[in-house]
């Protein structure tokens, strides 16, 4: 487990929040652990009916740290964490809700594309450097986005790099609302708290027959993670990795 991912269970509604402020939730491999772990025992749970996610203030997640994907890109082993993360993610039956405030970078965008509601506030954006970092999208967002915003702007999202605004992603149907910063956790938990009083069965039938193939998802997953992996161990990857972080020294 990771001393920074907190779980707590109350009302049929499990949160997962990422606390590691000070790196602006830049997410490790314990971390993505931590988090398939609870999808997983939350979803075993009859107790639990809703999955939220929640950041910090200003931080929802600046995306995967960078220096467990510099190791990779220097000769170390690729972990199957982050894909353990994805296919749980991507394989839940109950309702799963998020609150995005601030900073949405990488996996901080395209986990919330499995996300059955998601609110965000004002000084949210979302960006995806998958290109800039020589890799290649993920998260099943190189399927998704397109489906949902057209390729134009799924385009610029995914290649471009393009940030999108909370405002412009409400507006093409990447969230479901934009909320003040001091209101977004309690709009999350009162969606949740309805929908975890909701039937069931007829919530979980309802949301299958909303969500794209589950098959489709998961094979898409599968396919950008084998892509994924190769583009970490390629010089472009290298180079930018270790450009970024003489940057940040």
């Amino acid at each position: 487990m990771s001393e920074h991912i907190e779980i707590t269970r109350a009302n049929g509604i499990q949160t997962i929040r990422m606390n590691r402020p000070d790196k602006k939730n830049a997410i490790t491999r314990a971390m993505y652990d931590a988090m398939a772990q609870a999808l997983r025992d939350g979803e075993a749970d009859d107790a639990t009916r809703v999955h939220v996610f929640f950041g910090v203030p200003g931080a929802f997640s600046a995306g995967n740290d960078l220096a467990d994907f510099l190791a990779v890109a220097t000769g170390g082993e690729v972990g199957r964490e982050v894909w353990a993360f994805l296919e749980a993610l991507a394989s839940t039956d109950k309702p799963v809700l998020s609150g995005v405030d601030g900073i949405a970078v990488g996996i901080g965008t395209t986990l919330n594309l499995h996300c059955d509601l998601t609110f965000a506030t004002a000084r949210t954006v979302l960006r995806t450097p998958f290109v800039d970092l020589g890799l290649v999208p993920e998260a099943a967002s190189s399927l998704l986005v397109p489906n949902l915003i057209g390729h134009q702007r799924a385009f610029a999202l995914l290649c471009m790099g393009k940030g999108m605004t909370a405002d412009e992603a409400m507006a093409s149907g990447l969230i479901a609302k934009v909320v003040e910063e001091d209101a977004l956790e309690a709009a999350v938990l009162d969606a949740a708290t309805r929908l975890a009083a909701k039937p069931r069965e007829a919530l979980r039938i309802s949301r299958a027959l909303l969500r794209p193939s589950r098959d489709a998802v998961t094979g898409r997953i599968k396919e950008e993670g084998r892509l994924f992996a190769e583009r970490l161990r390629s010089d472009e990857a290298r180079q930018a990795f270790q450009a970024f972080m003489a940057r940040k020294g």
